[in-house]
């Protein structure tokens, strides 16, 4: 064999091994972050023929969601993970989230976790406390996402804690139950907001950074993987998914 042979075939065994070392999974929990679902031409809204393909490919692929809680709970060694552990979210409490989302989910035996604005229960478009509380029967948590949806880390210090601690109270007041994870409105927050949401009594918080989560990921600063409206169908979703498996293996 020449050199040139030489060098071109120790070139593609690397090229190879890279590659298989970042489509490898890497141990890690997938956080999505939806919004809308329905046939709104919005950047947030996924069409529900798309949202159906996308949590039939889930269950077809093996994996089980889970919820916020579950996942805190495997984190603290007080459960474990089924083998593909999922949690899918939803932001802001959209009216479609109960009529549309959950019976898809409901269809291929998945759970989620919707954020609320607590300002906006009741508001046309967002859900009522009553839909809110049928799907907490329904295997769905629910979150905070604040008071008024504004960006945290552009407001002052007690509106912080205004805008998480005031949210919180209002929904556990109407559902009668806890209320322990938070989802950062814009993804926006700052060094300051871990403290303040463990004051708060909340156990953790997603912000809007690509990725996937392992238990040394600070609780207060998960990952997520938005899902914004697809403009090339099913294999996009597969590629955003394969993206913040990459993020993971690089560290990113």
């Amino acid at each position: 064999m020449s050199r040139l042979a030489k060098m071109l075939a120790l070139g593609a065994f690397f090229i190879v091994a890279i590659v298989s070392w970042l489509f490898d999974p890497v141990r890690g929990v997938p956080i999505l972050a939806y919004h809308m679902v329905n046939e709104q031409q919005e950047v947030y809204s996924i069409d529900t023929k798309d949202f159906d393909s996308q949590m039939k490919y889930l269950m077809d692929n093996g994996y089980t969601a889970i919820s916020l809680n579950e996942y805190f709970q495997a984190r603290e060694g007080r459960w474990q993970l089924p083998k593909k552990p999922i949690i899918i979210t939803f932001d802001d409490g959209y009216i479609d989230n109960y009529q549309t989302a959950l019976p898809i989910l409901e269809k291929y035996g998945l759970k989620s976790t919707v954020f609320v604005i607590s300002e906006a229960v009741g508001q046309p478009g967002y859900m009522t406390w009553g839909q809110i509380k049928a799907m907490q029967t329904r295997n769905t948590e629910i979150g905070s996402h604040t008071v008024s949806h504004v960006p945290l880390a552009q407001v002052d210090f007690e509106e912080k804690k205004r805008q998480v601690s005031v949210s919180k109270e209002t929904i556990e007041r109407n559902l009668g139950r806890p209320i322990e994870f938070l989802a950062f409105p814009f993804g926006s927050y700052d060094t300051t907001m871990p403290e303040i949401l463990k004051k708060a009594g909340y156990r953790g918080a997603c912000t809007g950074i690509t990725g996937l989560n392992r238990n040394a990921q600070e609780a207060y600063t998960l990952k997520r993987i938005n899902v914004p409206r697809p403009k090339y169908g099913l294999w996009e979703f597969k590629v955003r998914l394969l993206r913040a498996n990459i993020y993971s293996k690089l560290g990113i």
